[in-house]
């Protein structure tokens, strides 16, 4: 799953409201008693006072155009608060994501600061707030680890000292075009409060649901009785609300428009609009979830005192003690620690000793009646291949990688190498053996959320790497090529090297806008051919079915435009409020899909909002059916992919210590009310909204 690494567009949500109060707001500028803007501090923008806000317009040269506001008097103590908060008009008719940062002494974008975003249509209005990360005064907070969202008050990794805030910046991140937008209101609100526990009190904090001790909400569960309780007012509902009465057998229109039938899915654009045509020719949009019966576990070693009667120690638990599980990222780095599935505990507790069957056949159920229609990404096979429900298959290329490129989940994979194509032979060929020739089988994505960097990456990657990187063989042979000698080379790069072998041996890097033609070429190089191996391997192994692309996170023109030209549908997962003006960078009209978003909430007893905040249960409603209507209307999206199925652990998921909320279902598999309504009601009327004139 994504974790967006940029500071700018999510920062750790770690503040958590567990008791009912109220404070007034702190009102920190109130433009309309007059702000000098002679003394603001500009980057690439305009400030102006207009009716009692300030208008900001941002400009396109720098990375950041925007404005920095100085505490009036030095600086604020807002250790009373839970959130600085914004009223934001988009008074520009492009969409604009306006970012708000709030700053200690030092800050730099990822220490000693927080920041929270909104995105706005033209002319839309909506309230931004930044969630204040706080440093921990408690002794305790040395004791908790492991985790990207901690309890209120326990937090290691705070990034703010929130009795010393000394500015604020708004500003617009990597605009292409210019903005403008307004800000008013600025305030500190919402009464921040610490769990109603004394430190020496509060471990151990975790149940042996794996649900958060020291707070109740509406949905937690006490006992075993109460979660089969729930089991059987769920089936009673979807009995009462089995699915969509429009839909056909795959989930496609079928009171709609037919379409030629394949017997395989497949792309068609029919009056102004990309669609999916499912196997009957029924138009299909994919409104799908990712992780389906996915298991997540969380660490258990050196946490001992975490757990109140801890299950793995059980008898009918340990099944689920897993003996070692890799970690890439965060405290257990490199370090295989043992864990528990707290969620699979659970499933036995709800559904008995058959839980694996039970909880396939209820995912295929539930997905029906809340008006899903794709089992997406990461999810179980032994679910999906029930052939039930129609679904996407994934899959990772193979290879050496390249040794000088950087990202976030690992290096970007040589293309030229000959490992890439035969091991991605393998890998594919494997991976869609029981699934080629399943008509329930959407397509395949091919890798996630790679490292595309920007359009001189790969080449400076490669340019990194040792002499026998085959990429950067190809690239040096391309240069000889086109300069002939190595003098040339050098007078149009400005560099010093001796000979062609020299330039091999050599690891440092150009200057890049002397270099930015020939790096530009290779980039482009590189991405078709990664891209085409891709495709003929796909194809070779599954002719009827989608190749779906790479899923986007970071990307560039040049990336794009390669994957336009050889991907079925090209692939992203946006985690944003609205991509109903999304454009994708370069051109192509061609079918789009989003392979994750979510929205989260710190109402519920987890710790962590996930990469997209809202305030409560009821926003996070509201924003699944405004990002999927947005979807809808926008003529390239033929589906969106929610991630993920259920909650992650609350103390952490083991991979890279995420602990979001994001599910559909929370730890104890209790679907939450408010978000499923907004599933199934955008689910139920999908069809006729998107064909709508």
């Amino acid at each position: 799953m994504l974790h967006r690494l940029t500071t700018y567009a999510a920062a750790a949500l770690v503040a958590m409201t567990v008791a009912a109060s109220v404070r007034a707001d702190e009102v920190l500028f109130d433009f309309a008693k007059g702000v000098d803007v002679t003394k603001v501090v500009v980057v690439d923008a305009k400030p102006t006072l207009d009716a009692g806000a300030m208008r900001i317009a941002t400009f396109h040269e720098q990375t950041y155009p925007g404005v920095t506001l100085a505490a009036p008097k030095g600086k604020w103590d807002l250790s009373a608060y839970q959130s600085v908060a914004v009223d934001v008009k988009n008074a520009g008719e492009t969409a604009v994501t306006v970012h708000c940062r709030v700053d200690n002494p030092g800050a730099d974008g990822t220490n000693n600061c927080c920041t929270g975003s909104i995105t706005l249509k033209g002319g839309e209005s909506g309230t931004l707030k930044v969630q204040l990360s706080r440093r921990s005064s408690s002794d305790l907070a040395v004791k908790l680890f492991g985790m990207r969202g901690y309890p209120a008050g326990f937090d290691p990794k705070g990034r703010l000292d929130v009795a010393n805030v000394t500015q604020l910046l708004f500003f617009v991140a990597q605009p292409r075009v210019d903005h403008l937008f307004e800000i008013r209101s600025v305030r500190a609100t919402g009464a921040f409060v610490v769990a109603n526990v004394k430190p020496e009190r509060f471990l151990p904090f975790i149940d042996e649901f794996g649900q958060y001790m020291h707070t109740d909400w509406p949905g937690k569960v006490h006992s075993v009785a109460e979660i089969q309780q729930k089991r059987d007012e769920e089936s009673q509902e979807m009995g009462q609300k089995p699915g969509a009465t429009s839909w056909d057998k795959w989930g496609g229109w079928n009171t709609g428009p037919t379409l030629k039938a394949t017997g395989s899915f497949r792309v068609e654009k029919h009056q102004g609009k990309w669609w999916l045509v499912d196997p009957d020719g029924k138009l299909f949009f994919s409104h799908g979830v990712d992780c389906v019966r996915m298991l997540d576990i969380t660490p258990i070693d050196g946490r001992d005192a975490w757990f109140k009667d801890f299950p793995g120690r059980d008898g009918q638990y340990k099944e689920f003690l897993v003996g070692r599980a890799f970690a890439l990222h965060g405290h257990y780095a490199g370090k295989s620690p043992q864990c528990f599935g707290f969620a699979a505990a659970n499933f036995k507790r709800k559904y008995g000793e058959n839980w694996r069957d039970a909880t396939a056949r209820i995912a295929h159920q539930r997905l029906r009646s809340w008006g899903l229609n794709t089992i997406a990404n990461w999810s179980a096979s032994e679910v999906y291949l029930m052939q039930k429900t129609p679904y996407v298959c994934t899959v990772g290329s193979g290879g050496k990688m390249i040794e000088g490129s950087q990202g976030y989940w690992g290096k970007f994979p040589d293309p030229f190498d000959g490992q890439f194509r035969e091991q991605t032979r393998q890998r594919i060929r494997a991976a869609t053996q029981n699934t080629a020739n399943d008509p329930w089988c959407i397509g395949y994505f091919v890798d996630n959320e790679m490292s595309w960097g920007d359009e001189l990456s790969l080449g400076i990657g490669s340019l990194a790497s040792p002499p026998d990187q085959s990429a950067k063989q190809v690239l040096v042979a391309d240069l000889r090529i086109r300069y002939g000698t190595i003098a040339k080379l050098n007078d149009a790069w400005g560099t010093t090297h001796g000979s062609w072998d020299a330039l091999l041996e050599s690891r440092q890097p150009p200057d890049k806008q002397k270099a930015r033609a020939d790096l530009t070429a290779f980039y482009t190089k590189t991405a078709e051919e990664y891209f085409k191996v891709v495709r003929e391997s796909l194809k070779a192994a599954a002719p009827n079915r989608l190749y779906l692309g790479c899923r986007f996170a970071w990307v560039n023109p040049l990336a794009v435009a390669a994957a336009v030209r050889h991907c079925d549908v090209v692939s992203y997962n946006l985690y944003s409020r609205s991509v109903a003006d999304f454009k994708p960078p370069g051109d192509g009209d061609v079918p789009l899909i989003i392979g994750e978003f979510h929205f989260g909430a710190l109402d519920r007893g987890v710790f962590h909002t996930g990469l997209v905040p809202t305030g409560a249960q009821e926003e996070r409603a509201r924003m699944y059916k405004e990002y999927v209507q947005g979807a809808l209307r926008h003529p390239q999206f033929v589906g969106t992919h929610w991630f993920q199925y259920q909650d992650e652990p609350t103390t952490g998921r083991v991979y890279d210590e995420e602990n979001y909320q994001i599910g559909l279902i929370d730890t104890a598999d209790t679907p939450y009310r408010e978000t499923i309504e907004a599933v199934r009601e955008v689910g139920y009327g999908m069809y006729e909204y998107r064909s709508a004139k």
